[in-house]
This record gives structure tokens, C-alpha cells and sequence, in this order.
């Protein structure tokens, strides 16, 4: 299974979130940064986070983006979930395949997607970043 983009930088933000000194908020910028990725994907990634509560935004002067829920009550399998487009493993209409009528290996990639998602919703966000101590030295988040 081959995660999107999307549902890459998706995780990514929610890590570098559950990372920072409880309390502090930042910036979609400053974490596409930190990345080294486009900061306009990230404002559509955080958007959708914000509009399933994963990330709480706050507008204005003191704005900036948090977590919308402590780290160990966000499910990773549930996130990708809410994340990925196709969750079917495979496009048999792009191009059109004629064994469409009689293929069996798209109910078999439907077993395999649904076993990595059950997988996946055994880690919570706070499994994710257990080595929080690391992440912020990799990454150069702002101590406490």
C-alpha cells in the first residue's frame, strides 16, 4: 500500500503538531519549512484536518494551528481513512480495462487495503511520536 502525497504530508503535520511543548501553536508555513514541502499542499492537507478535527485553528493576532484532540485519541487508520481518495487500491476504469467484467483482483486488493487500515488502527498519533525528544532535534521545533 502506497500512501498519497496527501495523506503523507497529512501525517506529517499531525506529527510535527503532537511534537511541539503543549500549548504553543505554529504555522502551516513554518511546518511545510521545517519539510522542506510546498506550503501551498500543506494549507489543503491542513484545511481538511481542521474540518475533521484533528487540527484546531485560531485566527489572528496569537493565531496559528494546534492539535484538536490530545495525540493518543487520533487513530492513524482512521486518519488515512479520512485522507485517501482511493481506498480501492486500484483504478480499473483509468484506462479501462476489459477484464472489468470478471477481474478478481480488485475484491483482493479491497482484503489486503482493509487488513493495512485495521493494521494502522492500532497506532494512535502518541505511538507516532514516542521519540518526540528526536523529532524535535531533527526537525528544529522550538524547545519549550
Amino acid at each position: 500500500m502506497k500512501l498519497t502525497t496527501y495523506t503523507d504530508f497529512g501525517l506529517r503535520a499531525l506529527m510535527y503538531l503532537a511534537s511541539m511543548p503543549y500549548g504553543q501553536r505554529t504555522s502551516v508555513g513554518e511546518i511545510a519549512t521545517h519539510y522542506d514541502i510546498s506550503r501551498n499542499h500543506m494549507v489543503k492537507v491542513v484545511a481538511q484536518l481542521v474540518g475533521l478535527g484533528y487540527i484546531h485553528a485560531v485566527r489572528g493576532k496569537g493565531g496559528g494551528i494546534e492539535l484538536g484532540k490530545p495525540a493518543a485519541e487520533i487513530n492513524i487508520g482512521q486518519v488515512i481513512r479520512a485522507l485517501e481518495s482511493n481506498l480501492s487500491g486500484i483504478d480499473c476504469n483509468s484506462p479501462g480495462c476489459k477484464l472489468i467484467k470478471i477481474c478478481k483482483l480488485q475484491a483482493a486488493l479491497k482484503v489486503g487495503m482493509e487488513a493495512f487500515l485495521t493494521a494502522m488502527e492500532d497506532f494512535t498519533l502518541a505511538d507516532l511520536v514516542s521519540n518526540r525528544g528526536e523529532i524535535i532535534a531533527i526537525l528544529g521545533i522550538p524547545a519549550e
